[in-house]
């Protein structure tokens, strides 16, 4: 990525949300048959997906999504999914890195992690686990309720350039991450300083939505995707979409289309704990590979609005170092790592 505005990548409409199972066993080297099964072609048994946040984020909806499309393809059976939620993701990431050797679990992250990881002043960082696959990428939205005085992007940055403490900004992600980055680097194309932006975390989309519905933030910055519910009912308001082109199936422009110098997008991806042994790996990369493939997931695509960024081995290991590197530098800027 050449680019930091360039970030990408997701999310998407909320999930049915399930509820948070905890994770078992701590440092197990997995013993099951799922290595045996991708080595023979037949579906893989006993694989856990780690969802670092509360059920119906945009981590959440991707993760049950990806399980849904490798139970449907044949290439797992029943992959289960579950949710660790805390400290903007940072709790699951420090389980998954002592969860080492375990190769039948993975992890759904993204941007929001890497930028926890230095906000929550955590030992644990992404760089610590296997890489296995990025997936796909998003642009953000900033979004108003129904009843919000802001009707344009233009409206909204008048008020806010006139006293930006008094206009709170709702994330679904710790400071660092992608809903936190937006609109610093939105505040800065109009001319506020981003250390006097009043920035509000939530935990998740999930949490998210009712601080829009209930006006409780002057507005938000998220992925629009887990919200488009909302949004067609029209009890969500898109202003304006960050995305080098409009966002297909929301009727609002691109900041560029509207004056204003900015692209930006999130994306998510797959890790392993540390440490698995190489079958393992390759298990995984084998089984993301195969489920990009799908017909399924061309699908689940189109139906979520998500673009393809579809990236493993050592371009994502690549890849996670050089976001890491690059939150890293942005948070010491605002003074927050």
């Amino acid at each position: 990525m050449k680019n930091f505005k360039s970030f990408r990548a997701l999310t998407a409409l909320a999930a049915t949300a399930a509820l948070a199972i905890g994770v078992t066993g701590c440092g197990v080297t997995s013993e099951s048959s799922s290595s045996d099964a991708a080595e023979s072609n037949a579906p893989l048994t006993n694989l856990r997906i780690m969802v670092p946040n509360t059920p119906g984020g945009g981590y959440d909806t991707t993760a049950r999504v990806g399980a849904k499309v490798m139970d449907e393809a044949g290439l797992a059976t029943n992959p289960e999914v579950f949710n660790l939620a805390g400290a903007g993701g940072t709790v699951g990431l420090a389980r998954m890195i002592n969860e080492k050797g375990n190769g039948d679990l993975a992890m759904l992250m993204g941007l929001g992690v890497v930028g926890a990881s230095y906000t929550n002043d955590t030992e644990a960082k992404l760089t610590d686990t296997t890489p296995i696959a990025k997936l796909i990428e998003e642009p953000g939205a900033i979004m108003v309720s129904k009843d919000s005085p802001y009707k344009t992007i233009d409206d909204l940055v008048a008020a806010w350039k006139k006293d930006p403490a008094k206009i709170s900004v709702g994330g679904g992600s710790s400071p660092g991450g992608p809903d936190h980055l937006l609109p610093m680097q939105l505040a800065q194309a109009v001319g506020i300083d981003p250390k006097d932006v009043n920035f509000v975390s939530f935990d998740g989309g999930g949490d998210l939505l009712p601080a829009i519905l209930g006006d409780k933030v002057g507005f938000a910055a998220s992925g629009a995707g887990e919200y488009m519910q909302q949004i067609e009912k029209g009890s969500v308001r898109v202003l304006a979409t960050s995305g080098e082109e409009r966002l297909e199936g929301v009727d609002a422009p691109t900041l560029k289309e509207s004056d204003i110098d900015l692209v930006f997008s999130n994306w998510r991806g797959l890790v392993a704990p540390p440490e698995i042994s190489d079958a393992d790996k390759t298990k995984w990369v084998d089984l993301m590979t195969k489920m990009h493939d799908s017909e399924q997931w061309k699908e689940a695509l189109e139906t979520n609005g998500w673009t393809d960024a579809f990236m493993t081995g050592d371009d994502f290991s690549a890849f996670l170092t050089e976001q890491d590197e690059r939150v890293a530098s942005v948070l010491k800027t605002l003074g927050l790592a």
